[in-house]
């Protein structure tokens, strides 16, 4: 898929991608769920499907926390506080924390409705506002949310597919 330039288009690559995603997490057993059987987000980690889905859940609530400050002009310490761009292994292992008490299905509702709320944010901007201007360093609104929700979907369920694959899930 290309990378978005407009509105229509990063909409469009968010609901494919996460459609795509959500329908290969749905028919993932519970019971392997919380095996830790895929190749972590740290070099040299492994992480389970639960892992995964926080890791996910994770960035797009940080986005969301983005969007708020922008709206209130307020700093945002970016990509989180505490955590520099070349942590971002570390972050995720702090995402698999947050939401370690989470029951999965429970944790698949947190997910949908985290992608919805920004895909309500998205609607209610022009193409101007998400790519008529650099908004962190030399990256657009829109494209600091692609690389933050649609490619990491996309990442997903190559993983998920490949997991799936190997432990005989169809």
């Amino acid at each position: 898929m290309p990378i978005p330039t407009s509105r229509s288009e990063l909409l469009n690559a968010i609901e494919v991608n996460f459609a795509k995603l959500f329908k290969d997490l749905e028919t993932v057993p519970d019971a392997l769920c919380r095996e830790a059987t895929l190749e972590g987000h740290a070099k040299g980690t492994m992480m389970n499907v639960h892992n995964l889905v926080s890791y996910l859940v994770g960035w797009n609530h940080l986005v969301l926390k983005w969007l708020d400050l922008d709206a209130k002009d307020a700093p945002i310490d970016f990509p989180e506080t505490g955590f520099q761009w070349n942590q971002l292994g570390l972050l995720a292992q702090k995402f698999y924390s947050d939401y370690e008490d989470v029951a999965f299905d429970q944790l698949l509702k947190d997910f949908k409705g985290a992608k919805q709320e920004i895909v309500d944010f998205i609607s209610d901007q022009t193409d101007e506002r998400l790519y008529g201007a650099n908004w962190y360093e030399k990256y657009t609104l829109g494209r600091m949310i692609q690389f933050n929700t649609s490619s990491p979907y996309a990442n997903a369920r190559t993983r998920l597919r490949k997991w799936k694959r190997a432990n005989g899930i169809t």
